[in-house]
């Protein structure tokens, strides 16, 4: 798909070129050849003195010079630019194609978790209802399996409409001056973290960053079981997030925002491997990074820094 958009749109680039180079060749061209007419339109004038005249043989080889020259010149265009243009609409078609790529493998990966959940509860209904002799307490507890499957589903469901809200829907988020210490309050809740906040105003959505505190508060519960975990806000615009847990090994590292994503020590756990992804979409809105320093075995800090 990919090779013939390219190669329609080197033609649309040679097209347009060759236009222009053809328009201004017929310009010059013309613009040359009227000169040597009037030249021999001087010389019927000036025949009396014939040691001015030039050989009309010579302005007729001078015009086809011009010719062959512009022409020539022309191929050279036509070749320059199909070069040109077929690496420019490589470069074009680049970030789309990425694009596409990546919505593939979205697609792929979302299909994948819902079609676990999905064949757990098929099999689980399926075997019970060829239970003929199915008791109640088997089918509560039928139930509440189900219930839980239904529940990972609404849960992936509810962090792909977060990827899509600050993907596209950013535009309606409501940027004001907020304080990072106040949201670090609001998303820890009743998590028992320890706290060192300094006052920080940052331009943002308040509710937004409240769900990328919140995801990295999350996150370091999960792989630390909870246990020292630091927060931290101080100027100019830092808001960092410290855990003494599992950490993150050098060959993941540069994947943990990858959406679906999920290291070797965090397959084992819940989750879809979107948290970070939507964090770093929140961050990128702010025009903020969020740096990662980890060691496999001794913790991880998460460093949100704004512009």
């Amino acid at each position: 798909m990919f090779t013939k958009a390219r190669t329609k749109l080197t033609l649309y680039y040679l097209v347009i070129i060759m236009a222009i180079s053809l328009f201004f060749s017929i310009i010059i061209y013309s613009g040359l050849t009227f000169e040597l007419d009037r030249i021999q339109d001087r010389q019927r004038i000036m025949r009396p003195n014939p040691a001015f005249i030039i050989d009309p043989d010579i302005i007729i080889e001078t015009k086809t010079r011009i010719f062959f020259s512009l022409l020539t010149l022309n191929l050279i265009i036509l070749g320059i630019s199909g070069v040109s243009g077929y690496f420019l609409a490589g470069k074009t078609l680049d970030p789309i194609s990425e694009m596409v790529e990546e919505q593939k493998e979205f697609i792929s990966n979302a299909s994948h978790e819902l079609r676990t959940p999905l064949a757990s509860l098929r099999t689980e209904i399926e075997v019970a209802l060829r239970d003929k002799e199915l008791k109640l307490k088997t089918a509560k507890d039928l139930i509440r399996s189900n219930l839980e499957d239904v529940k990972r589903m609404t849960k992936l469901s509810n962090y792909l409409l977060e990827l899509n809200k600050f993907q596209e829907d950013f535009r309606n988020l409501k940027f004001s001056n907020v304080n990072l210490a106040d949201i670090v309050k609001e998303a820890v809740g009743k998590n028992k973290v320890k706290l060192n906040l300094d006052k920080v105003i940052v331009n943002g959505d308040n509710d937004s960053l409240i769900e990328l505190t919140r995801i990295l508060i999350d996150n370091a519960i999960k792989y630390s079981g909870g246990e020292k975990i630091e927060i931290v806000t101080k100027n100019p615009g830092i808001l960092e997030v410290k855990d003494i847990g599992m950490g993150i090994s050098k060959e993941d590292l540069p994947h943990i925002f990858d959406r679906f994503y999920r290291g070797d020590k965090a397959r084992g756990s819940n989750g879809y491997g979107l948290g970070l992804s939507i964090a770093k979409q929140i961050a990128t809105i702010h025009n903020a990074k969020i740096e990662v320093i980890s060691k496999l075995n001794q913790g991880s800090a998460f460093k949100v820094v704004f512009s």
